[in-house]
């Protein structure tokens, strides 16, 4: 076996026992709750014909998760009808279920003709203070103007 192949096999071998080991000790957990949410489109560069749009993100979280967040946007949509695409990072500020601290989320979304896909998670190695190592992945719902939450996260187990 080459060392560039061995060296590839034992850091995957490592890094599935770090992965083990952090998984049985962490508390798994699912925070629910409202926001609000302002945007406010930013103006494209002389420049810029790309038809991308940016925005900046304010937020108020709500329920388990009592938060702020600050972030950007860049959406695209598409001659089709119903079909889009955005990105967004979003530093959020808090207390996750009585823990307090930083996280970052990333988001991926689409609108293919109407039919949405989102993937919004945290980003690794973002939490701060008492959210240091959390994890998870995040589903919003709309339903008649109002923004809803569903936070499934997992955070090392009490020092």
């Amino acid at each position: 076996m080459n060392s560039r192949l061995f060296l590839i096999l034992s850091t995957l071998a490592l890094a599935s026992t770090v992965l083990f080991q952090t998984k049985a000790t962490a508390m798994s957990a699912t925070a629910k709750g409202t926001f609000d949410v302002k945007t406010a489109p930013q103006p494209a560069g002389d420049a810029d014909d790309t038809g991308i749009a940016r925005l900046l993100l304010d937020k108020q979280f709500h329920g388990d998760l009592d938060a702020v967040s600050k972030g950007q946007m860049l959406a695209a949509g598409t001659a089709s009808k119903g079909s889009a695409g955005y990105v967004a990072i979003e530093k959020v500020t808090g207390t996750l279920s009585g823990r307090k601290g930083s996280f970052v989320l990333q988001h991926t979304g689409t609108m293919n003709k109407g039919v949405p896909a989102l993937n919004v998670s945290v980003v690794p190695d973002s939490g701060t203070d008492q959210l240091t190592g959390l994890s998870g992945t995040m589903n919003i719902s709309i339903a008649n103007g109002a923004h809803s939450y569903e936070f499934a996260y997992s955070l090392p187990g009490a020092h």
